[in-house]
Formats: structure tokens, sequence, C-alpha cells
């Protein structure tokens, strides 16, 4: 299908699609960084986005369910698992995107097979997200061999009822986007495209215990962060190409 649903801001891949999955209990954590701070991370070929002139470094914890390939279902042990990224916002051929400086994730064939098919920074961590009431409890660490330490630990809510960011607003900048990159050993440049209806964003709140993530790229991430909160979200990937 080449079609252009009306929230997407260019056509779906001409090729099928060849992942499908859930993102449950997932909560966007922003906080505001000197655009300088990120850019010797930024790979050559990509350019960092900013919003009224600051970038933005994302924390994102949720629960991934339902992951299977195109032709198969599900698979028990396998499909399911928390995953907690560090993010920011990039653009190449008009196309803007997500960078990820991490992605732990509590599924070892999952890590190893993301580093391999998708050039994605993955990490094993040991890692727990569950639901209190209304609330949502969440920890990592990451156990990854060699790899920077990072930790997260907090509880965040929804606080409001879930309505789609309006075009041109900060909170569609930072969520509506529909492709990522990633770069292999040798600096070369991917896309992955994905696609899924407007993010249900919920105005949220959070309570942060630990959070080391930023490590990474050298940031220590204090004070509140801009908070959503979304349920659940259906999306569905492509295999990556060139860019």
């Amino acid at each position: 299908m080449t079609t252009q649903p009306s929230h997407r801001p260019w056509p779906r891949p001409r090729f099928p699609w060849v992942m499908a999955m859930q993102w449950h209990d997932l909560a966007f954590l922003h906080w505001r960084v000197r655009p300088e701070a990120l850019q010797p991370f930024i790979p050559t070929g990509l350019r960092l986005q900013t919003f009224d002139g600051a970038a933005w470094l994302g924390v994102v914890p949720f629960r991934m369910a339902g992951v299977r390939a195109r032709i198969l279902p599900a698979l028990p042990g396998l499909s399911a698992f928390p995953e907690l990224n560090l993010r920011t916002y990039v653009v190449a051929e008009n196309k803007p995107g997500v960078w990820f400086f991490s992605l732990d994730a509590a599924n070892p064939p999952a890590v190893e097979a993301a580093r391999l098919l998708f050039h994605l920074p993955y990490f094993h961590a040991t890692m727990g997200c569950d639901q209190q009431g209304r609330e949502i409890v969440y920890s990592s660490r990451r156990t990854h061999r060699g790899a920077i330490g990072g930790a997260f630990k907090a509880r965040y809510r929804p606080t409001g009822p879930a309505i789609p960011a309006a075009a041109g607003s900060l909170d569609y900048w930072l969520t509506e986007r529909y492709c990522l990159y990633s770069a292999n050993r040798q600096g070369r440049l991917w896309r992955g495209e994905i696609d899924h209806q407007p993010w249900p964003l919920q105005p949220a709140e959070v309570e942060i215990e630990c959070n080391t993530i930023g490590e990474r790229v050298g940031i220590d991430l204090q004070g509140p962060p801009l908070a959503h909160f979304v349920r659940r979200l259906d999306v569905v990937a492509w295999s990556i190409v060139n860019v």
C-alpha cells in the first residue's frame, strides 16, 4: 500500500512491512538540552533538529508485546519484554526521525537481533515494568558487557485524557516521527520506517528515583521532565534502507 494517511508526512514504503508490535504503558520523558551538547554524538549525514533553539533528549520506558515477523505469530518468551530508550531528533533527506543513543531491553535474543539486523545500539539489561493501580512502576539496570552503565527507576501515571497532539506543537514535534536512523560500524547510515496511528498522548506525572541513562552522552538529566503517557500503540516496521 502506497497511499498516504492524513497523519503521515510522507507515503508508506512501497514494499511490505516486516515486523508488527505493540507498545504498552509508555512514558515520554523529555528534557531541554543545549544543541552543542548532543552534536558530537550525531553522525555525519544527519542534522540535529531543534525546537525554538533547543535540542531535546528523551528517556522512553515502555513494554513491548506481540512482537512478531510479518509471516509468523508472536512467539512465547520472545515477543514481550520491557524496553528503555535514550533518544533525540534528527533529519535526513527531508524525513525527520529519531536517533537512539541507547536501547536497553530485557530480552537477549531481541537485543542481538536488533544490533545485527538494524544496526541499533541495543544493550542487555535487567528490567521490570509493573502496573500498580493507575501507576506504572519501572526499573532498568544495564548489564551489557563493556557498555557504559545506565540505570533508571521511576513511577509514572496519566493525569488527563488522551488527546492527539496539535500539528506544529512541541508535543507533536517530539512524538509524531515515522522513521528511525542508525549507523553501522563503518559509519554507513540507515533509515527504518514505521507506521502507527497518531499518538494518543495523555499528560503525565513522574517520580524519578534514579536516572543515569544520560551518562552515555555525558548529560546528567536533572529536574522535572516534560511528561506524557500512552497506554497502547500498535506499530508496524519496515526493514532498513541506506540513506
